[in-house]
């Protein structure tokens, strides 16, 4: 549902649009409608999005918001991040709360997985 002054739309570039289409659909079961060749929607991820042709890429060590999902299986969603393609850019640490850890996907995107299970 579409509410005033809350999030709505999360947009992130793409150098692999395909590669990142694929692993997406894999580790996470993302469904993705194209709208040309240089832009992908996605859905059934929480917060709709997309993801346009580009060369850049998003890193919060470079300033950008830091996309988290969370998972009440963090070991289980590092497994499927790896074997769908992720790199994982920090491996799974605790915090006050949690455990995270974070990856960078086939385009280069950096994102993160938290959980409160088993903290």
């Amino acid at each position: 549902m579409n509410e005033h002054g809350k999030l709505n739309y999360i947009e992130f570039p793409a150098v692999d649009m395909q590669a990142t289409k694929d692993f997406f659909s894999a580790a996470f079961g993302w469904s993705f409608e194209d709208f040309g060749p240089d832009y992908t929607a996605f859905s059934n991820a929480g917060l709709d999005g997309g993801f346009y042709q580009s060369e850049m890429k998003s890193s919060a060590e470079n300033g950008a918001a830091l996309a988290i999902f969370y998972s009440s299986d963090l070991e289980s969603t590092q497994t499927n991040v790896i074997d769908a393609g992720g790199t994982i850019s920090q491996a799974i640490f605790s915090f006050p709360g949690g455990r995270r850890f974070h990856f960078i996907e086939p385009s280069g995107n950096e994102l993160a997985v938290w959980s409160d299970v088993g903290a």
